[in-house]
């Protein structure tokens, strides 16, 4: 069991961008390098959660991103294997690795909208409105620019590797899971990525405006070997009621170290 410890606050000027919708998008270029490319993101999420503030009910979003990917159908490609369906300077950048070249988008533009590629996911999560549907938060770029800022150097791994860089073609940090609990009155949102790992915690009390609190990763990337925890897929909350030491706790379960990891939460 591990306890939530202060939150990590990434370097100045990386604060400038968290607010953005950019992505890193080439696992070639061996930088981080997170600004907004000409592309869309489309909100494809993997786990959903609900919660109520005020009598008003919300779903979140962890908008991992996935493709149709079939023996008899398949809708991935490297940007740079269809850029001559596009025009102008978009279509200079998908010829080209260093920018979005490698970037995996689909072929299955919705609508038939070639003016920009579509990418699987957003790198982010959201809040809606559960009444109207509409849109009343989104991360952006910060899980990525949070993550950059802890782990310079494993900066996009994937979750069975420990390498640099590797997922920025396809789908980043991808945000898996997402538990909601509240915690003395105030309502928290709990993020699993599943490639680089960990667990992001927002406040969202107020669900216009969640504010990060923290990022805590119980990975090792100093060796060869992958671990302790790697690969989280699926996110739960306890209250301290139903907690087995009488303390709020996220039990995170990781796919690809086939480890279950409960951290205990704190003020």
């Amino acid at each position: 069991t591990y306890t939530l410890a202060d939150g990590y606050v990434p370097e100045p000027e990386l604060l400038g961008i968290i607010k953005t919708n950019g992505i890193d998008a080439s696992d070639r270029d061996n930088v981080i390098n997170i600004r907004n490319w000409p592309v869309y993101g489309m909100y494809q999420p993997d786990a959903i959660a609900n919660f109520t503030v005020n009598g008003q009910r919300y779903l979140i979003t962890a908008n991992e991103g996935d493709s149709r990917d079939y023996s008899g159908f398949s809708e991935e490609a490297r940007g740079k294997d269809v850029n001559s369906n596009y025009s102008g300077d978009v279509k200079d950048k998908l010829k080209d690795n260093l920018q979005l070249g490698r970037l995996t988008i689909t072929t299955s533009v919705p609508g038939g909208d070639y003016s920009q590629p579509y990418v699987f996911g957003t790198r982010s999560f959201s809040i809606w409105n559960a009444m109207t549907g509409a849109q009343v938060y989104d991360s952006g770029s910060e899980l990525e620019v949070r993550t950059a800022a802890v782990f310079p150097t494993n900066f996009n791994s994937t979750n069975d590797e420990n390498n640099f860089d590797n997922r920025s073609d396809n789908k980043g940090p991808e945000p898996e899971g997402v538990a909601t609990g509240e915690i003395d009155g105030r309502m928290y949102a709990f993020v699993g990525l599943e490639r680089i790992g960990g667990l992001m915690v927002y406040d969202i009390t107020d669900p216009t405006a969640a504010t990060f609190v923290q990022y805590v990763n119980n990975r090792d990337f100093s060796g060869s070997a992958v671990g302790p925890d790697s690969g989280p897929e699926i996110v739960r909350f306890l209250s301290k009621q139903e907690s087995p030491n009488g303390q709020p706790m996220v039990i995170l379960s990781n796919e690809i170290t086939g480890t279950v990891s409960l951290w205990s939460l704190k003020k």
